[in-house]
C-alpha cells in the first residue's frame, strides 16, 4: 500500500524531532556515505546496525567486501558530513584517512570509530538493516559529537551540567534484560 505524500511529510517532521548522531560509514575502495541511521545493538556479542538506502551504490560496494567502518563525527566536522552526504563526488579528495584493521577508511579527527564485518542484512522497506559484528574499536577523542535534529546540524551544549545519571548510565548495559519486556 503506497504511503500518501502528506503522511510521508508528517513522518519526516515527527521523526525529525528525534536527535541522532552523525556518522560516516566507509568501506574499501575507498567509499563512504553520511549516515544518521546508526545504533548500538548488542553487547554480547558486540553488534551495531546501520540502514543504507536500497539504491545506494556505496552500500553495494561495502556489501561486496563484507567490511565497513563507522566513523562517529565530531561537532567540528559538519563539512565532512556534507561532503559524504553528496552523491557522485570524490569524497576522499578533501580528507585524510588511515585504514582500519579491516581495511575500511578511518577519517582523521573523528570522535571514534568502529570496525565491523557484515553479519546480516535484513529488509527494512526502502532501506536495508545491516547488522555488523564489531571487530575493532578506535580511541575516543575528547570533543562534542555532531548531532542532527529537525533537519539541521546541531551539537551538544558543552556548558550544560554534566552529572552521572545511574539509570541512563546503565540503560545499554542493564543486567536484567527481562525488566524491559
Amino acid at each position: 500500500m503506497p504511503v500518501a505524500a502528506e503522511f510521508r511529510a508528517q513522518f519526516r517532521t515527527v521523526l525529525g524531532h528525534f536527535c541522532t548522531g552523525v556518522t560516516v560509514v566507509t568501506g574499501a575502495g575507498p567509499v563512504g556515505f553520511a549516515c544518521q541511521a546508526f545504533a548500538a545493538l548488542s553487547l554480547d556479542p558486540p553488534l551495531v546496525l546501520f540502514c543504507p538506502g536500497k539504491s545506494s551504490r556505496t552500500w553495494q560496494s561495502i556489501a561486496r567486501t563484507g567490511r565497513f567502518c563507522v566513523n562517529v563525527l565530531a561537532a567540528d566536522q559538519r563539512e565532512l558530513s556534507t561532503v559524504f552526504g553528496r552523491a557522485g563526488t570524490d569524497k576522499f579528495a578533501t580528507c585524510a584517512w588511515q585504514p582500519a584493521p579491516g581495511g575500511a577508511p578511518v577519517l582523521d579527527g573523528v570522535l571514534t570509530w568502529i570496525d565491523c564485518e557484515v553479519a546480516e542484512v535484513l529488509d527494512g522497506g526502502d532501506h536495508h538493516v545491516v547488522i555488523g559484528r564489531v571487530r575493532h574499536l578506535g580511541p575516543c577523542r575528547d570533543a562534542q559529537p555532531l548531532l542532527f535534529y529537525r533537519g539541521r546540524y546541531t551539537a551538544a551544549d558543552a556548558t550544560a551540567e554534566s552529572r552521572p545519571n545511574a539509570m541512563l548510565d546503565n540503560l545499554f548495559t542493564w543486567p536484567r534484560h527481562a525488566d524491559w519486556l
